[in-house]
């Protein structure tokens, strides 16, 4: 489908925004500028009244009114193109709140994050957004000193909003990262925590991601420039990058798969009971990090098939990738990829190992 690029006023914007809903097709068609604008509207299912702001292209933010909002939620997804799931969720999510069809209880930023790329159906236009936070748009990154694209102006203004987001309320910060990864997985939903610099894992943020349907969490031990890791690191929010399952494109998701997480979303935002189970480690695979794998010459592959999958372990001394002349092994039992893409840029990550591991979160 075609997205021809309009140019509504912000009257135009609210009154086809309040006739369907349709937040995602209005994002498509002003992908790169879109007027800011504003209402209110009344839940149908009680006298709630919730503050409606459109910041921007692919930014929407929600507020509770009469209320004093004990958590501020963001939610993103989109930081990939072609990463549709979690952009239909937040989708329907959107729609039921500006149709009044969902009660909020708390205060939440939806962003789209690369609504370009979205259009053109491919991970990113000229370069990974998700390499680009925490500072990472003013970074050389192998692309050259001064490079300036649409990523690195739309990371920055992505900081700005969620930081503008997080100092306006006073309540518990989340951000909740919604991507699908490039291939298959043996876990198929997973969750990436990030880098706490020694503050303890929170036990009831796992029990959360257990309730989405997410089991298998993978420990950040290193500052990353992901987006997650600059809301967890800047504004002390809890935050994942939470990958469910595979890329596909549009209309061929099977959103059923993805009912616990709709589900655990929906109830946070509206303040409904979250299904928590008692936690029990043995409800869970952790991992972390073992090797980060850059690609450093334009002689680098990786020595598996395009078709393993996230998570499968090698022997260790297995040639994995070679860059160069340098060959990348494996150096530890249950030492598995995950993320591996032969195709970044020079000097981007190309691979991640990582390793089983054993947690004690508070």
């Amino acid at each position: 489908m075609s997205y021809p690029q309009n140019q509504l006023s912000a009257q135009q914007l609210q009154t086809q925004l309040l006739a369907n809903g349709d937040f995602l097709h209005l994002t498509r068609s002003h992908e790169f500028a879109m007027s800011a604008f504003s209402f209110e509207v009344a839940c149908k299912n009680s006298d709630a009244k919730v503050s409606v702001s459109v910041l921007g292209t692919g930014i929407i933010m929600f507020e509770p009114k009469g209320v004093s909002s004990g958590k501020d939620i963001v939610l993103s997804s989109a930081v990939h193109g072609n990463e549709t799931a979690p952009i239909e969720i937040c989708s329907n999510l959107i729609k039921q709140l500006v149709l009044g069809e969902l009660h909020l209880e708390h205060r939440v930023l939806f962003l789209l994050g690369n609504p370009a790329s979205i259009n053109i159906g491919k991970r990113f236009v000229e370069e990974n957004l998700n390499r680009l936070f925490s500072g990472g748009h003013s970074q050389d990154q192998g692309q050259g000193e001064g490079l300036i694209n649409k990523e690195r102006h739309r990371a920055l203004l992505l900081e700005n909003t969620v930081r503008d987001f997080f100092e306006a309320g006073n309540g518990e910060r989340f951000h909740y990262d919604l991507h699908t990864a490039i291939r298959g997985s043996k876990n198929d939903k997973f969750a990436v925590y990030p880098f706490r610099h020694n503050k303890p894992w929170v036990k009831a943020q796992l029990q959360f991601m257990l309730a989405c349907g997410v089991n298998t969490i993978l420990f950040s031990n290193s500052p990353t420039t992901t987006f997650s890791y600059y809301s967890s690191n800047e504004f002390n929010a809890h935050a994942f990058t939470v990958e469910l399952g595979k890329v596909r494109p549009f209309g061929e998701n099977d959103m059923d798969n993805f009912a616990a997480v709709s589900a655990s979303l929906t109830n946070l935002i509206s303040g409904q009971p979250l299904q928590l189970t008692k936690y029990d480690e043995n409800n869970f695979s952790f991992f972390e990090i073992d090797q980060i794998i850059d690609r450093h010459h334009d002689d680098f592959a990786l020595h598996f098939a395009d078709d393993v999958e996230n998570f499968t372990d090698f022997p260790i001394g297995t040639v994995i990738a070679t860059d160069g002349k340098n060959e990348i092994k494996t150096q530890k039992d249950g030492e598995a990829i995950i993320f591996p893409n032969a195709h970044v840029a020079i000097g981007q990550r190309a691979l991640l190992t990582v390793v089983p591991v054993k947690i004690k979160p508070e």
